[in-house]
């Protein structure tokens, strides 16, 4: 780039011409340069493609397990990843697992930068593994043979760190989400807490006017065209078919902005777009029958969210199975995977927040404001705030009692109460939610339901017609040839072709490139050419936005009028009874018989336990007034721990919230009568440290509500009698009744009996059954009486 100064003829034209001129060479020079950008993507997008195991990590890697080695060979394997150079391991923290999605593109995603899900795991002194793919898959490989993959994956890891002190964190991204939570389902005792970003879940779910990705299947008939595409392609599904198709979500994006963007700012922008596009690029191959499981039991028959998956030795994957927190991250800028496909699955299993609580299962949902698909794992300020969030409370997260949660990340102010527990730039707080929380943001309906259950309906019509009288056809027609030729002519793979050294005719760019930037002369910040060049592109995307508006406006009315016709669904007998259009899963009389033993036991043991014992129990009973859990507590905990040099390990812990926990919404009046029981054998003294300490504990992050201090006065008058008992007598049960009395109680917490599900009408009271029972439903309610709300 030129940097002198000196007067050319330029400089004694006139004002404006000079602009104009000035201008003109700005553009053309621009022009040049971003020719050779795209040469050089198409160059870098062949070396790329060439290698043996292509992807985009920035970390070394070591090889663990080689998915071809498997008794069920796929295409993935597991890797450790290598820290860099400052970053330290503590090798008995938990691991982290990133499942990166095999939707077209290659892998690496997850540990694209130094802020990334790796890179903010591995800062924070965590092992890490990576599970990538290749770029085609083995002959007969199969979903569920990738899912049995994953949990073995995740089984390796286990053991490997069967000293650390949790269970593997595992991460998956879009698509790799759904293949995890299979995996978890299918194996639950494998896996620590789950990290699902912008992932799919429930597919019919969406917004009017803000989800046109799940109107494609309606439109196209069906999933025949899936199995056309695989048929064309000798039995090989191609990537690049699924990219095409979230490019067409945002034509302004996909045909101007990305490409203007760089032209605009050519002397800055070349290597940040390069970097991308290593990725965009790399399209990879699928069985044509793993897309076509794909489409027929997700996208289409949504039947993973409703347990109608089953394995070829029977199980059933019903993700109520997971034993581990959930931790699910959307945004309502992602119109690939918006927050309704994301969080729907929680509305489709459970009819209310007893029987997330009945199932033992915990689940923390986070939503971005407008961050894009890509950006939930790509983007630096993404992997700086949410993502280095749940890793930092990643075990506060497996410790949160069975429930629905939401991540509340705030900013950290210097003055707020208990700041210098934190070291991050964030404080997190878990707020308890209702299912009703959930339906507000997924919506839909029996009338919407209905639709796309037409839809699913229709396409196994039009599927079962292709393979009987075209298929045939397609496959005689098809080789390793034409396939190849298919793949060849595809329009993404084409621009790569076109624009790259392999063409003869952009021989002479690289040269010319090379001169340009030499004699570079940018035009002003202030020319007005310039400012016009950007209100034209401005309307461009106009333009374009306009075009995608009415197209998906069109689309959206077309598929609501013509499968929300009562003809085409009486056609397609769905009209013959009374069913409802979406399969609600239930719950097994056997299952019902071992919620009511398990709860008869835990009732038998509700005064066992000691002073840790008790100090959970209270500090549970404050908590559920409060109905939140703050990151600075548990930091404090963390403190006393690592202070006094002992404890429970953090399973044991767990084990114990959960144990309590439910043992507080079995029966809140005697759990809270025993505790004087539970404190008796240990001195005065120490009863009083340890309540100082848990007042500590609970008054460290937002001060209190009046509901939560007035059942932290309860415990206090209960231990400060214990301590008393300890030199001198037990409390009296009217003194316990008294404490209890002044309390505001739980019952409200548990089910109402309308809710409960095939339970006998009176029950003896070692029979009553907890609603939040780890491996139970909800059960009646009637015999407990009911305290109405304190505040």
């Amino acid at each position: 780039m030129r940097t002198d100064q000196s007067p050319t003829g330029l400089d004694l034209l006139p004002a404006p011409y000079s602009l104009a001129v000035d201008y003109a060479v700005d553009a053309w020079q621009r022009g040049v340069l971003f020719l050779d950008v795209l040469r050089q993507r198409g160059n870098q997008y062949h070396e790329h493609m060439a290698q043996q195991a292509p992807n985009v990590l920035r970390y070394e890697t070591e090889l663990v397990l080689d998915g071809h080695k498997l008794e069920r060979p796929v295409n993935y394997g597991l890797t450790r990843v290598l820290p860099p150079e400052g970053v330290e391991i503590d090798p008995l923290k938990r691991p982290f697992i990133v499942f990166d999605p095999r939707a077209g593109n290659g892998p690496g995603i997850g540990g694209f930068k130094a802020d990334s899900e790796l890179g903010v795991a591995m800062r924070a002194g965590h092992p890490c593994y990576f599970v990538g793919f290749l770029p085609w898959p083995l002959p007969g490989q199969t979903i569920e043979d990738v899912v049995v993959a994953g949990t073995l994956f995740v089984e390796r890891v286990g053991e490997m760190h069967s000293e650390s002190d949790g269970k593997p964190v595992v991460i998956g991204n879009c698509q790799a989400g759904w293949q995890v939570m299979m995996a978890a389902a299918m194996r639950p005792e494998l896996f620590g807490p789950i990290i699902i970003a912008g992932t799919p879940l429930s597919y019919w779910a969406g917004t009017q006017g803000g989800s046109p990705m799940r109107y494609l299947g309606g439109l196209l008939g069906g999933t025949w065209m899936t199995a056309l595409a695989g048929d064309l392609g000798n039995g090989i599904f191609d990537g690049a078919y699924l990219v095409q198709n979230f490019e067409a979500l945002n034509p302004a994006n996909t045909l101007w902005t990305k490409q203007y963007h760089v032209y605009a700012n050519i002397d800055t922008e070349p290597a940040r777009y390069l970097e991308f596009e290593r990725w965009w690029g790399s399209h990879v191959m699928m069985n044509a029958g793993e897309m076509q499981t794909i489409v027929d039991d997700l996208f289409v028959g949504n039947k993973l969210s409703t347990a109608e998956i089953t394995t070829g030795d029977g199980t059933v994957l019903d993700l109520r199975n997971i034993r581990s927190p959930v931790i699910v991250f959307c945004s309502k800028g992602d119109n690939i995977t918006p927050p309704q496909q994301a969080l729907g699955w929680i509305t489709d299993l459970y009819g209310s927040l007893e029987e997330i609580r009945a199932n033992g299962q915990t689940i923390v949902y986070a939503v971005h404001e407008s961050i894009g698909h890509l950006g939930i794992f790509v983007s630096g300020s993404v992997a700086r705030k949410e993502h280095q969030q749940f890793a930092t409370n990643i075990d506060l997260i497996d410790v949160l009692p069975p429930g629905l949660y939401e991540a509340e990340l705030e900013q950290r102010l210097p003055e707020e109460p208990g700041a210098e527990l934190v070291r991050t730039d964030y404080i997190s707080r878990f707020a308890g939610r209702d299912l009703d929380d959930i339906r507000a943001i997924v919506g839909g309906g029996e009338e919407e339901d209905r639709r796309f259950a037409a839809v699913d309906q229709l396409s196994r019509v039009n599927l079962g017609l292709y393979r009987t009288y075209v298929q045939p056809a397609m496959r005689a027609a098809s080789n390793e040839a034409t396939a190849d030729w298919l793949r060849r002519m595809h329009p993404l793979r084409l621009g790569y072709e076109m624009f790259s050294d392999h063409n003869p005719f952009l021989r002479m760019l690289e040269p010319l490139a090379e001169q340009v930037r030499e004699n570079r002369r940018p035009a002003t910040s202030d020319n007005p050419f310039l400012a016009m060049q950007q209100r034209f592109s401005d309307e461009v995307v106009r333009s374009l936005d306009l075009y995608r508006e009415m197209r998906d406006t069109a689309c959206e009315r077309f598929f609501e009028g013509f499968y929300g016709s009562a003809a085409v669904q009486a056609a397609l007998g769905m009209r013959a009874d009374n069913r409802p259009p979406r399969r609600r899963p239930g719950l097994e009389p056997e299952r019902r018989q071992l919620v009511r033993q398990r709860a008869a036991a835990l009732h038998d043991r509700i005064a066992e336990g000691g002073l840790p014992e008790a100090l959970i129990r209270s500090m549970l009973y404050v908590g559920l007034a409060e109905r939140a859990a703050d990151q600075r507590s548990f930091e404090l905990l963390r403190q006393m721990r690592r202070e006094n040099g002992s404890g429970m390990d953090l399973p044991t812990f767990k084990a114990v919230v959960r144990m309590q926990f439910f043992m507080l919404l079995l029966d809140p009046e005697e759990a809270l009568a025993a505790l004087p029981r539970m404190l008796s054998g240990t001195p005065g003294d120490v009863v009083e440290q340890a309540m100082e300490k848990l007042r500590a504990v609970l008054t460290a992050g937002e001060p209190l509500s009046s509901r939560a201090a007035g059942r932290l006065e309860t415990i206090e008058r209960i231990f400060r009698t214990a301590a008393g008992e300890g030199r001198h007598a037990l409390p009296s049960p009217d003194e316990t009744a008294r404490a209890i009395e002044d309390s505001t109680g739980i019952a409200e917490q548990a089910p109402d009996k309308d809710t409960v599900a095939a339970s006998p009408e009176k029950e003896r009271p070692a029979e009553r059954h907890p609603e939040g029972h780890p491996e139970g439903h909800r059960e009646a309610a009637s015999a407990r009486r009911r305290r109405p709300r304190g505040d």
